[in-house]
């Protein structure tokens, strides 16, 4: 079991009973924590419930409390606050069944060529190709990048891409993005995260979350995200694959024209 395994059951051990739905807990908890096993306190505390968020499950002796058709999930709560919640699904993973659209790939070479990370890769062709625009059938402009911002309630969020765009009714929408790449999953926490920061700094704005992540080598998974009853759900899904233009075949075209 790994240090962040072992730190994570113990706080969660000493702080739950049986029947709760939160477990409210505080940084100063893991460090605790640490210590009381004997193991070296991470230097990035925040990064242990990233880790949960976004890596790694969780193991047995804590997934096993809760009840069927629920999972934990870990949500912050404010500055070095947090809580486990029980929620009816945590990660959102890319449908393999759903099929793939080929799109004529715009990303500059020089862009691809000196993409510094994943993520950073996957904005950058989001942005190039327009796939807001494309997949939310919206003219969509980015606002702004890697917003680092405070939420009531929660305290810092990051949002990694912020667009504006308006609609052939004249609809304006405001677009949080939230971007994965390697390992790292999608949540619904960062959803839910993006819709309150929505509510409290742009509410004359619809806001329409999107979550998007590599799922593949130059496919691409997109999904819009919307709050039903407290919780977060997919609205639409859409795999898009990157190719040169000479790959989208009359097959290809005839296909989309009678999904369509």
């Amino acid at each position: 079991m790994s240090t962040y395994h072992r730190i994570i059951e113990r706080v969660f051990a000493e702080r739950y009973r049986p029947g709760d739905i939160e477990v409210a807990f505080v940084r100063q908890d893991l460090v605790d924590a640490a210590e009381a096993l004997g193991l070296p306190v991470p230097k990035n505390l925040g990064d242990v419930t990233y880790t949960f968020r976004s890596r790694r499950t969780f193991q047995k002796s804590v997934a096993d409390t809760a009840p069927a058709g629920k999972q934990w999930s870990i949500r912050g709560t404010g500055q070095g606050t947090y809580k486990f919640r029980l929620v009816t699904v945590s990660r959102i993973v890319p449908n393999t069944a759903l099929m793939t659209i080929k799109i004529p790939d715009a990303t500059p070479e020089i862009v691809s060529a000196h993409a510094m990370s994943d993520e950073q890769a996957l904005l950058a062709k989001i942005r190039y190709n327009r796939l807001i625009d494309i997949f939310l059938g919206v003219s969509a402009y980015s606002l702004q990048s890697h917003l680092r911002t405070t939420v009531r309630g929660i305290g810092q969020i990051e949002v990694d891409e912020i667009y504006v765009a308006v609609d052939s009714a004249g609809r304006q929408f405001v677009l949080p993005v939230q971007a994965k790449g390697g390992s790292d999953q999608l949540t619904v926490e960062q959803s839910e995260q993006d819709l309150l920061w929505c509510h409290e700094r742009l509410p004359d704005l619809i806001c329409r979350p999107i979550l998007t992540q590599f799922a593949g080598s130059d496919l691409i998974a997109m999904f819009e995200v919307t709050m039903v009853d407290g919780e977060i759900r997919v609205v639409q899904e859409r795999h898009y694959r990157l190719v040169p233009a000479s790959d989208v075949t009359p097959e290809d075209l005839s296909r989309y024209r009678d999904s369509a």
